[in-house]
């Protein structure tokens, strides 16, 4: 992890209390932050909600960036880091370049969908006129532990 990301061990821990409130209503356990990269605090947090809502874009990132897009008054969110449990999908990739993040901070790697680093690195085109840093694997042991034992509970 980078010395200027030193704090994404603590972000971290807010998107994992996040993840586990989604398992209150049977979703899977994914939680999302921004963060103002300037002071350091908490814009906005979400949680997957797609069971909740029935809703196949209730993704933790998504609905913590428009919860932050209304904080902030504005959907260019260039000022703010997004820390996530899980490594992005496509959806959520293309969400996090739409709003302008400048720094994407995750947990465990997804090979299945991942669209971060692992199947792709939407961030990484150089096509696209934004680009996003990432910083992976923090705290991905527990992110992933927490995604394994609820798949585990369900079998």
């Amino acid at each position: 992890m980078p010395a200027a990301d030193a704090r994404a061990d603590g972000w971290m821990a807010d998107a994992l209390a996040e993840a586990r409130a989604a398992t209150a209503h049977d979703d899977v356990p994914v939680g999302a932050v921004v963060i103002d990269r300037a002071s350091g605090e908490v814009v906005a947090r979400a949680h997957n909600e797609r069971e909740l809502r029935r809703d196949p874009t209730a993704h933790a990132e998504i609905l913590a960036l428009q919860a932050a897009a209304e904080a902030s008054g504005s959907w260019r969110l260039d000022a703010c880091a997004l820390v996530v449990t899980l490594e992005p999908c496509p959806m959520c990739a293309g969400a996090i370049w739409a709003a302008r993040i400048p720094l994407l901070v995750y947990g465990a790697a997804d090979p299945k969908a991942g669209a971060s680093g692992s199947l792709y690195n939407f961030a990484a085109d150089p096509r696209l006129n934004h680009a996003t840093e990432i910083t992976a694997g923090v705290r991905a042991d527990e992110c992933a532990a927490l995604l394994t034992r609820f798949f585990a509970d369900r079998r």
